[in-house]
């Protein structure tokens, strides 16, 4: 089992930046691939951006390109999704999952994501 817990959510203006943080607890973090996923009420959940294993691959949604950097750091077990430049369009909870995936692979599937966190909610105003 894997326990994860997101945070770094809040209410923030367009223009403005966050970075969430997701902390790992439970069996070893640097097994999975993580990502970032969204979800506004009544909508599928929807990719943001993954980060393989060793970090050394990472994949983005084409709204985060250029805006959000997902990032990690195994020995702290944590992933970290640093968002730049908010828009409106951004408000969502944003959910943490970890994946069993080969070392350099990444994946925009949220079925192939085993473990959620709880989520936070990031609400960009205009």
């Amino acid at each position: 089992q894997v326990q994860l817990v997101e945070s770094g959510g809040g209410l923030v203006q367009a223009g403005d930046s966050l970075r969430l943080s997701c902390a790992a607890s439970g069996r070893t973090f640097s097994w999975y691939a993580m990502a970032w996923f969204r979800q506004i009420p009544g909508l599928e959940r929807e990719f943001v951006a993954a980060i393989s294993r060793r970090g050394s691959d990472t994949d983005y949604e084409d709204s985060a390109k250029g805006r959000f950097t997902i990032s990690r750091d195994n020995a702290k077990n944590t992933v970290y999704l640093q968002m730049n430049t908010l828009k409106p369009e951004d408000t969502a909870v944003y959910y943490c999952g970890a994946a069993a995936l080969g070392y350099d692979t990444t994946s925009k599937f949220s079925s192939q994501y085993i473990y959620w966190g709880q989520g936070t909610q990031v609400t960009v105003s205009s």
